[in-house]
């Protein structure tokens, strides 16, 4: 690895420092309520983005067409 991430360019100290900056404000005990709260917002996007594809394409939520 080249040490830069392809999300915005970070390098491996910026990540670091910022990992540092969120542990110091936030506190070690909330860090993975924050991250159940991230990936369950994510998971409902991505369904979300689902049910929009499904609506559009004239699927209900079994993958049968409409009527």
């Amino acid at each position: 690895m080249t040490g830069t991430l392809l999300l915005l360019g970070l390098g491996m100290q910026e990540v670091l420092f910022i990992a540092l900056i969120v542990l110091l404000f936030f506190g070690g005990k909330k860090i993975p309520e924050l991250m159940k709260g991230l990936g369950k917002g994510v998971k409902s996007f991505k369904e979300g983005m689902n049910g929009l594809e499904d609506d559009i394409d004239g699927k209900d939520k079994k993958g049968e067409t409409k009527e």
